[in-house]
């Protein structure tokens, strides 16, 4: 497998124990798609990497396990970069969106799939995606996470003549198993994955926020009634209503 492509994969555990069975996974299943072995991994000596399972997993397949210095993080710099990487991409997503915390897994998972498709490697300036799959990626299919959505509801259950066919939802990912979208439906209270989906993505910045009659009044001050001012006030009392019209 080509070297320092950058490209990079999101696991989540429900405890530190579950460390080695989802890395088995994952390496086996790359092992099998690039038909190519593992040569080395880094890690921490944390009790989940430094283990008897992990050991002998890789001496079975011939991979070579290195591990950082104890408390020295930058000789795993390329992790540890990565992983600030998508915490801030994360909570900036979470933030804008004004979601719960309780979707960080989403956000977290849609981070890294964005990352993967739009970070440009400065030396081959080729995308991750690019490196690891020969092709370019197709980014048509991205939307704004958060973004409100309408679904249809497509057979999930019995509708009337008159009932809606579309419920309100909240875009939240990609699926990793088809070509879908993740939406969560506000109505139905679940996450359910599917293509037939609208997307309303408003840019909140061009919205305008309506003023009060006051506001309005002020800030429509003639420049014919700043000169009449000017006439009777000294400068100084010209200060306040200028900056009001820049």
């Amino acid at each position: 497998m080509t070297k320092h492509i950058r490209f990079t994969w999101t696991l989540f555990l429900e405890s530190k124990s579950d460390a080695f069975s989802a890395f088995k996974k994952l390496a086996r299943r790359l092992q099998t798609t690039k038909n190519s072995n593992i040569g080395s991994i880094r890690s921490d000596h944390g009790g989940e990497f430094q283990n008897e399972k992990f050991s002998k997993f890789c001496e079975k397949m011939r991979i070579l396990h290195n591990f950082s210095a104890p408390r020295t993080p930058q000789q795993n710099g390329v992790v540890e970069r990565k992983n600030r990487s998508l915490e801030e991409l994360a909570r900036t997503m979470l933030s804008e969106s004004s979601l719960s915390k309780y979707f960080w897994a989403d956000v977290v998972n849609i981070s890294w799939y964005v990352m993967n498709r739009v970070l440009i490697r400065p030396i081959l300036k080729k995308t991750p995606y690019e490196l690891f799959n020969g092709r370019k990626p197709n980014i048509n299919h991205l939307r704004v996470f958060g973004c409100s959505c309408f679904v249809l509801n497509n057979g999930k259950e019995n509708l009337g003549k008159f009932d809606e066919k579309v419920d309100h939802g909240i875009f939240i990912g990609y699926s990793l198993t088809s070509h879908a979208y993740r939406i969560y439906n506000k109505r139905l209270m679940i996450v359910e994955e599917s293509v037939h989906v609208v997307f309303d993505e408003v840019d909140r910045k061009s919205i305008q926020i309506p003023k009060n009659s006051a506001e309005e009044d002020e800030q429509n001050i003639s420049l014919e009634k700043l000169d009449i001012c000017a006439e009777k006030q000294p400068v100084d009392s010209l200060k306040q209503p200028i900056e009001i019209l820049q």
